[in-house]
């Protein structure tokens, strides 16, 4: 069952000539209890996408429900039950981070305790900081702690690990994790994409207001070739069937839908041949991979 459906959703800025469409005409389900990931580039749709879901603003086109409400019209029965971490926070910069989050917990009708919370976040030795005073990285775990405090049923989370050090963004993928196995739907847009592969149940990778690939990380990725590239000295090399082979001097890069076949064949050739195959190296294909390529594909569908 979808707890967010969204259907043909459009986000249109301006009007006449000079409108623009940050998005276009975009479906999505996100089933109770699933980790989904929002992906893209710098301008691709995410965070109009996110407000329009969250009714923080409303479609232009087509339609959004959260527990199958309107998050404009029925706001009032839904944002109790939405947990929001946006990109940047606005807390008040002299109030310490325990008082900002008893501040936030006020406005909640069932929040956690603040001390708990403090503790999930690892601000415990920090609650009588200022905030001006946290850095970046702590004022993002804030940011964090804000959102979970109301115990919600479904959990945004926009960009939640940037700025942290590699300990503290572990130990929030594993606090993501534990809300996730407690039954919290979570929607989640990341520049990271190991993160996006350690997470999520699914994703959707967005580009020029399009979602242009979704499904499992392995759906994903399936269908995209896998690279070797190598440097041998000017000899022939062998008839690979099924791989696509680029030759620059000394340079090979070869692509193929089974590297395993392929890089089979390959050695076995080298050493029947007496060839060494300089700087060797293999690459299945890879969320990373996937993602350059769809930003490479259709910048150059642009500029044709």
């Amino acid at each position: 069952m979808s707890i967010i459906d969204v259907s043909g959703m459009t986000r249109r800025y301006g009007s006449g000539k000079n409108a623009y469409e940050a998005v276009k005409s975009l479906d999505l389900q996100i089933a109770e209890g699933e980790l989904f990931g929002l992906l893209g580039t710098n301008g691709a749709g995410k965070t109009s996408t996110l407000e329009v879901i969250q009714g923080l603003s409303t479609p232009s086109a087509g339609s959004v429900r959260i527990m199958g409400m309107d998050p404009v019209a029925d706001r009032r029965k839904v944002r109790p039950a939405l947990g929001i971490m946006l990109q940047k926070g606005g807390l008040p910069q002299d109030l310490t981070a325990e008082e900002s989050l008893r501040m936030w917990a006020g406005t909640c009708s069932d929040p956690l305790a603040v001390d708990e919370v403090l503790a999930k976040v690892d601000l415990s030795d920090r609650a009588t900081t200022r905030v001006k005073f946290l850095s970046g990285g702590e004022q993002r775990r804030l940011d964090l702690a804000c959102a979970i405090i109301s115990r919600p049923r479904v959990l945004f989370l926009d960009e939640p690990t940037t700025g942290l050090d590699p300990e503290s963004r572990r130990n929030t993928w594993r606090l993501i994790q534990e809300l996730k196995d407690s039954g919290v739907t979570i929607m989640l847009t990341t520049h990271y994409l190991d993160e996006a592969e350690s997470l999520c149940d699914r994703l959707a990778i967005m580009h020029k207001g399009n979602v242009v690939r979704s499904g499992t990380v392995d759906d994903v990725v399936a269908d995209h070739p896998a690279r070797i590239d190598f440097t041998v000295p000017g000899v022939a090399l062998p008839q690979l069937p099924g791989v696509d082979i680029d030759v620059h001097g000394d340079t090979v890069t070869i692509t193929t839908s089974s590297v395993q076949d392929t890089l089979t064949e390959l050695l076995m050739w080298a050493r029947e041949h007496r060839v060494t195959l300089h700087g060797l190296d293999a690459r299945a294909a890879s969320l990373e991979t996937v993602f350059l390529s769809i930003a490479d594909e259709f910048d150059q569908r642009i500029s044709a």
